[in-house]
């Protein structure tokens, strides 16, 4: 019987795509190190095009990603388990938590209390800036771009990995493999080599947005606590601490390090959320967030459809063709992570857990962030519009924590927290791009420790070169220009999902 390569083996690397994907990196961020001025201008010019031509396709294609989704759930094929020993592999509460912070990170603490102030400068629709119909649609987008669609465009990916993987015996976790029902022989060729090293490059690209945003914010908070100078020089030390903690965490492994990062990262937040809420306008922040997820629902569809053919502003490309190219440049990614963590669980279950506890995750977090920065903005106690202006999104958010009682203790957990929610979401990401240089990674085993150490040190490359640029732009510029090629990957991806289900047997292949 053959015999496969023992994972933390060299010939078990595949050296093409580490060497490519590295050096691809590599070649990236030193021209825009040396040349900050000339590649913000590439990459606005990049962002511009994408939005305006294609953006369209990202809007279509998320409406199809989650009603096909959910065509999976409720059919008969909901009931076909993903591998596993007879019960899942983690309990429900240590999957979920894997998931939303494998999925989030500290972008949502960021956006959770400062997107709303976007919209209500800027709001869609043609609205009156900082009008009362202006704050409702303020409020209620960030919930939507956060919520259900962003969610189905991680699982998709995820189911077409998991029943390639689990059910079919694919041994390798790459996006190549998922496509094979579709290309045949090519995806073990360069057609398929092609496919796994975009991948690779999206996904750090990706990973950038989330980091470029966490660092700017960590900063932020040591700044506020010690009294240090925002410069870029913090702000490197601050990506190589966090780098640091998540190449730790991804060295102690799966269930010894990610899993007991995640779960402490999501009983600090949500324990901050109820300091929020408990010390807090209570009532204004339940009633808000009521009004705001209900109004949400409301108006799902609209939001969902909504192109803004005459072109009346740039809100759906600035926002919504970003968002869903953030999240599809990541679905690769969660998609491999949500495999690894899902084994014993049916379809039904990863698609009804990832749209539900992933929504109502972030959904808490904006509801309560949100809710009370609104208040601050609206009854005079704190112009969150003028800190905006003034010094920044990252500033913005920490004098809204720094607002709370007990601001002592309030913002260094906050600090905390977005340092621990960074590291378990790049740890993920370290973990599966070191699973996607591995030619063989059997259900129970591991990519080699020193694979994944070098992916997390990778990862905190270019959002250096992103910072030194400056601006949200160059951050939302990067993930809209790697998440093309994705497209089309994602949705081979689809298609050879779609014909497996259908030439596989069942119900033989189905359990209750």
């Amino acid at each position: 019987m053959h015999r496969l390569p023992d994972t933390d083996s060299a010939a078990n690397i595949d050296w093409f795509i580490f060497i490519a994907s590295a050096v691809t990196v590599f070649a990236v961020c030193i021209p825009l190190a040396l040349y900050p001025e000339d590649g913000a201008v590439v990459l606005n010019d990049a962002f511009t095009f994408v939005t305006q031509k294609l953006g369209i396709g990202y809007i279509l294609f998320a409406i199809g990603a989650i009603s096909l989704l959910l065509y999976l759930a409720f059919s008969r094929f909901g009931h076909i388990v993903l591998g596993g020993r007879g019960e899942p592999d983690f309990s429900t509460f240590s999957w979920a938590a894997m998931l939303f912070c494998g999925g989030i990170g500290t972008s949502v603490l960021y956006w959770g209390t400062i997107e709303w102030a976007y919209y209500f400068q800027s709001p869609p629709m043609g609205f009156e800036s900082q009008s009362a119909r202006a704050l409702r649609w303020a409020t209620a987008y960030p919930v939507f771009h956060w919520g259900f669609t962003g969610w189905a465009l991680y699982c998709l990916p995820a189911i077409a990995i998991a029943y390639a993987y689990h059910v079919r015996g694919v041994t390798s976790l790459t996006l190549s493999a998922a496509c094979e029902p579709i290309i045949g022989e090519w995806a073990h060729r360069f057609p398929g080599r092609l496919i796994d090293l975009t991948y690779m490059i999206g996904l750090v690209g990706a990973c950038s947005t989330g980091i470029g945003l966490a660092v700017p914010l960590i900063a932020a908070c040591l700044g506020w606590m010690f009294g240090f100078e925002n410069t870029f020089t913090l702000k490197v030390v601050v990506i190589a601490v966090v780098t640091l903690v998540f190449a730790v965490s991804v060295w102690v492994g799966l269930e010894r390090g990610i899993k007991r990062l995640s779960n402490l990262a999501v009983w600090m937040a949500f324990a901050l959320l109820a300091f929020v809420l408990l010390t807090g306008p209570t009532v204004y922040i339940l009633e808000s967030g009521t009004t705001t997820f209900g109004f949400m629902l409301q108006n799902y569809l609209t939001m969902s459809t909504w192109t803004d053919p005459a072109a009346n502003a740039d809100f759906v490309e600035s926002w919504t063709v970003f968002y869903w190219a953030w999240w599809l440049a990541l679905g690769p990614f969660m998609g491999i992570f949500i495999t690894k963590i899902s084994g014993g669980r049916t379809i039904r279950q990863v698609v009804l857990g990832s749209l539900g506890y992933g929504t109502l995750g972030t959904a808490l977090f904006f509801l309560v962030l949100g809710s009370y920065a609104v208040h601050l903005e609206t009854s005079g106690q704190l112009s969150v519009l003028g800190e905006l202006e003034s010094n920044g999104a990252a500033s913005a958010v920490v004098q809204v924590m720094a607002s709370l009682p007990l601001t002592w203790i309030v913002l260094p957990v906050f600090c905390l927290i977005c340092v621990i929610f960074a590291a378990t979401s790049y740890d993920s990401a370290s973990y599966t791009l070191a699973s996607s240089t591995t030619r063989a990674l059997p259900r129970d085993s591991h990519p080699a420790r020193w694979n994944r150490v070098f992916w997390a040190m990778a990862l905190g490359l270019l959002p250096i070169t992103l910072i030194q640029i400056g601006g949200l732009r160059p951050l939302q510029s990067a993930v809209v220009a790697v998440s093309v090629p994705l497209l089309l990957v994602v949705a081979l991806m689809t298609a050879g999902l779609w014909k497996s289900l259908h030439e596989d047997e069942y119900p033989a292949a189905v359990s209750d």
